[in-house]
């Protein structure tokens, strides 16, 4: 599903250069769950962005379900961050002022998909959050968010999910519920990627990829 050659990206920061991936080659199969693990400053969230086509490497070629994604035009690219890709941060990124079921169904309306509100429905319950569809992320714990922010990248039914550090903001006994219901996704065949800092967490993946300035160890 996903195959990166010798992927290099480099920030300016001021006078310097900061070369923030280093030559990393890497394939990921469909039905994996595989954990990208490393200290802060890493690269592990450049990889993240450039996998979840938030960023474009400097270097080397990204092939995404045999696609260069260098390749794809703006309107492409959007299509397959809408599509092809669920996205989860540690910080929900909930809106406030819609309801749970109206989160969920954001993707859909931007990506004009058919029947966004069955589909909304579909997928909160199976997070396990089908009565909680009208509250809004303020009426919700810490835990229900973040399966609305599950929900929401599953709705449009994408080839791989990125979790990005998914229990940050949780308890340990809340984000062990969220890594399972992670791994139960996984299990059902979807693709999951996991960054994390946290080998307890990362315990949870069947393989790890582990960066240390900017190479895979």
């Amino acid at each position: 599903m996903i195959r990166l050659e010798s992927i290099e990206k480099t920030y300016r920061m001021g006078d310097q250069e900061v070369r923030a991936l280093r030559g990393v080659s890497a394939e990921i199969d469909a039905g994996e769950m595989v954990a990208i693990i490393g200290a802060s400053g890493s690269g592990k969230s450049t990889l993240m962005h450039i996998l979840g086509c938030l960023d474009r490497p400097d270097r080397g070629r990204y092939l995404l379900e045999g696609r260069d994604v260098a390749a794809l035009s703006k309107n492409a690219l959007a299509d397959v961050r809408n599509r092809r890709i669920g996205f989860v941060f540690q910080s929900f990124n909930l809106l406030p002022r819609l309801t749970a079921l109206e989160n969920v169904e954001l993707p859909m309306l931007y990506g004009s998909l058919g029947q966004p509100r069955r589909r909304a429905q579909q997928a909160l319950d199976r997070v396990g959050l089908g009565d909680r569809v009208g509250h809004r992320p303020s009426q919700l714990s810490g835990g229900q968010a973040q399966r609305v922010a599950v929900a929401r990248a599953l709705v449009t039914d994408p080839a791989v999910v990125l979790a990005d550090e998914p229990t940050g903001n949780l308890d340990s006994t809340t984000g062990a519920d969220v890594l399972q219901l992670l791994a139960d996704l996984n299990a059902e065949g979807r693709t999951i990627i996991l960054v994390t800092h946290d080998p307890a967490i990362a315990a949870k993946c069947k393989r790890h990829i582990r960066l240390r300035d900017g190479q895979i160890e």
